[in-house]
């Protein structure tokens, strides 16, 4: 596949910078700090997208807030995979009419997927006037010029340029907590899905070079974070469009042989390219997780055929048999869509036989969201939304059921956690996160937060596991 992969130069990255610090002597002016709001929807690469919002905005000198009401900037961080997703981001602009009204100087930016697609960037700019600035994911490494002059000249900025993508270095972060990070590996998708949206929005796949990577894994390895998140729309495409002979699974044992304390995962791995190297790879690194999250989305030949991805049913469970041979203690875990276009009651019961099969941890369920300009939105749908809901139903209930019998199993063992968070949820006001990934509710001290422990799993439910400091 043929492709412009722009690279840009630490000295573009430095000019934004410089920016921001022109922008912080703007505020500084004013003789008060601003204050911004990002509210981020979507998966976890946006998440870690926000970290740059954020990060920039930092550099800009300002302070941050979760309330519309105090914040000289709001931001939304948009997300395209299903059109659930973009109706609560357009409620979200809707609602700040009469934060504008009464703060006209506001900012309002929407970025992200949402808004690289044409229509919707459109939408935003003749039906909500209140929106200053619009840019897709490509743009972000320039929000800083792009925010520069929305707030010096006053003019409404709509930047959505299709591009194949591109990679920048040294953009700032500022990260959400001190236990939990995003390692972003690679961006973009070649994988055209017929249902997704993704490639046309984030463009084509490009790794970040291995030595960028290290570099900041050391990092947060050093600043004590414990639990680092690699990720990618499909990791295990890692390395493809590089010149060094890397790929994913030499990556994760790069990562895994830094020295500290600290457990390593990744998401997500697409099943065409998942390797007997990298399940290999996953049981011989310590700090490696055993938990694989590998979206199966449909049990049917005909209609894994039809989304274009690219393996049969039957590959499939080979793979996760070579996996659990590898990691018995695999925690293995899924996306399923339920109505795909022409998706008839026997292909339904194939992709439940399958969950039967293979039992997962936990599964993530969508019904099938039609996505403006991707195949599958042209393909004939005899079937309504209400017999997809009952398809739906089904498969939920086969989901917690199995999940509720996996949890069982824990009750009496001894898990080693990594306690990740203070909730204040009642007496059990601590949570932790089992290696594989599964919720523990706890009892203690918040000064245990961030460190690793013993905990005797007691109870357990559809969705957690309770447990105790041993």
């Amino acid at each position: 596949m043929s492709y412009k992969r722009t690279e840009i130069t630490a000295d573009q990255v430095s000019e934004q910078l410089n920016i921001c610090d022109r922008m912080r002597a703007f505020y500084a002016s004013r003789n008060r700090q601003p204050l911004a709001m990002v509210d981020t929807f979507g998966c976890q690469q946006n998440e870690a997208d926000s970290e740059k919002l954020r990060g920039y905005l930092n550099a800009m000198g300002f302070g941050f807030t979760m309330d519309p009401e105090e914040a000289d900037v709001v931001i939304f961080n948009t997300c395209a995979v299903r059109e659930h997703a973009e109706q609560r981001v357009l409620g979200n602009v809707g609602a700040l009419n009469h934060t504008k009204e009464r703060n006209p100087d506001q900012i309002i930016a929407v970025c992200g997927c949402m808004v690289q697609q044409p229509h919707m960037a459109e939408k935003l700019k003749k039906s909500y006037r209140i929106v200053d600035l619009v840019f897709g994911p490509h743009e972000l490494w320039r929000f800083p010029e792009l925010f520069e002059t929305v707030a010096t000249q006053r003019h409404r900025v709509f930047e959505i340029t299709p591009k194949d993508g591109s990679v920048a270095e040294g953009i700032p972060l500022r990260r959400d907590g001190s236990v939990k990070a995003w390692l972003s590996i690679m961006y973009g998708c070649n994988n055209f899905c017929t249902y997704c949206i993704v490639p046309y929005v984030r463009g084509r796949e490009r790794s970040r070079k291995p030595a960028d990577i290290l570099r900041e894994a050391r990092q947060l390895v050093e600043a004590g974070y414990k639990d680092i998140t690699v990720l990618g729309q499909n990791v295990n495409s890692y390395g493809k469009d590089l010149e060094e002979d890397v790929d994913f699974a030499d990556l994760l044992k790069m990562i895994n042989d830094i020295p500290g304390d600290f457990v390593l995962r990744f998401m997500t791995s697409h099943p065409k390219d998942a390797t007997e190297k990298l399940f290999q790879t996953m049981a011989e690194c310590e700090k490696c997780a055993h938990h694989l999250h590998l979206p199966v989305q449909a049990g049917s030949n005909r209609v894994l055929k039809a989304m274009n991805r690219s393996y049969t049913r039957e590959k499939y469970l080979d793979e996760v048999r070579l996996a659990r041979t590898y990691m018995p203690d695999l925690v293995l875990t899924t996306d399923i869509i339920v109505g795909f276009p022409g998706e008839t009651e026997e292909e339904f019961q194939e992709t439940l036989s399958l969950v039967n099969e293979v039992r997962y941890d936990a599964m993530f369920t969508f019904i099938y969201s039609k996505r403006v300009g991707t195949p599958a939105a042209k393909m004939a749908d005899p079937f309504t939304r209400e017999e997809k809901q009952v398809h739906f139903d089904a498969l939920l209930e086969a989901a917690n059921t199995i999940s509720a019998e996996k949890h069982k199993a824990y009750e009496g063992t001894v898990q080693r956690v990594l306690i990740d968070g203070a909730d204040g949820r009642g007496e059990w006001n601590l949570t932790a996160r089992t290696k594989g990934g599964r919720l523990v509710h706890m009892k203690g001290d918040e000064s245990l937060v961030g460190t690793f422990a013993e905990v005797k799993i007691t109870d357990s439910n559809t969705w957690a596991l309770y447990g105790e400091l041993v």
